[in-house]
């Protein structure tokens, strides 16, 4: 399903946060063309239409009742989606957009109609829980926590003009979802492969991109206790087997702590860093994943299937 010719690129919803991000990485590229709604055209309900038709991809950078509304404003077979929102993120019929999530999931992104763009929060505990549940070192029914922190960026332009705005007086960790339904819980137990959600215990930070995802786990309870280095072969193993991966895995170390862990280490960037840390006397791990949460997180990962799409 690759082009064969200079692809057109929409990008519906390109003045939002992710939509400029995207924008600024795609500018410049002379294998693509760029389409964009004039100015004294942005209100005219039919633009989006017309230009959602004339796209070969277009980029949903919408709300999740607005990138829907897009979905259906397509009329032809042909304009291939990608949707940035939480919409289609577990949709029958759409293609999950993290490609390192299985060995084939590049492949199937290639040849996909529709890709849902991951969550920013849901790829790092995929990543790391994904491949020690398919290779059974915990089960699919084993009571995930998932803790962390991000970059204010992550709650769009709204929080990014509180944060600024308040400068010093804005709140160094802001703990948020406390009613404990966040809304990437059903992405997160789907593709991790869990038979149960999560609880999830997310951190806004006064940083403004960037972020570290955490799972603790306590193994001491399982028939068979797996330990720290067989969690870490698990993972590394799994991203070693797939080529082109962003995603890498730490060596396996005992440390108290490293200045490659924190939060802002891979901003800019589309990488993801994985680390398993285990007390096996204790029979207790931490798996941490680093990453930009604008980068791998969002708009990285949108330019990444987008150029798996082209070439496929």
């Amino acid at each position: 399903m690759g082009i064969g010719r200079m692809a057109k690129i929409f990008i519906d919803g390109e003045h939002g946060t992710t939509g400029l991000q995207i924008r600024s990485r795609l500018e410049g590229r002379t294998d693509i063309e760029l389409i964009s709604i004039p100015v004294e055209r942005r209100k005219d309900a039919g633009a989006r239409a017309e230009y959602l038709n004339n796209a070969d991809i277009a980029i949903l950078c919408l709300p999740d009742d607005a990138a829907r509304e897009s979905v259906s404003l397509v009329a032809n077979g042909n304009t291939r989606i990608i949707d940035a929102s939480t919409a289609h993120r577990t949709a029958e019929g759409w293609t999950y957009g993290f490609a390192e999530m299985d060995k084939d999931q590049a492949k199937a992104i290639a040849t996909a109609r529709y890709v849902a763009n991951p969550g920013c929060w849901p790829q790092g505990p995929i990543a790391l829980l994904r491949p020690l549940i398919t290779a059974g070192l915990i089960p699919d029914n084993y009571p995930v926590t998932i803790n962390g922190i991000s970059g204010y960026s992550g709650g769009g332009r709204s929080m990014i003009e509180d944060y600024e705005s308040k400068g010093e007086d804005a709140p160094e960790y802001l703990p948020y979802g406390l009613t404990l339904n966040h809304k990437h819980l059903p992405e997160i137990r789907s593709f991790a492969k869990l038979a149960i959600d999560p609880l999830m215990q997310p951190v806004v930070g006064n940083f403004a991109q960037g972020m570290i995802t955490m799972v603790p786990l306590q193994l001491g309870h399982l028939p068979k206790v797996p330990t720290g280095v067989e969690l870490h072969a698990a993972i590394a193993d799994h991203f070693a087997s797939l080529e082109g991966s962003v995603v890498e895995v730490a060596p396996f170390e005992a440390i108290d702590r490293s200045p490659e862990i924190q939060p802002e280490v891979f901003n800019d960037t589309n990488k993801m860093r994985l680390h398993v840390f285990a007390n096996d006397k204790r029979a207790q791990a931490v798996l941490l994943a680093v990453y930009d949460n604008l980068g791998k997180g969002a708009s990285g990962a949108a330019v990444q299937n987008l150029d798996i799409m082209l070439r496929g």
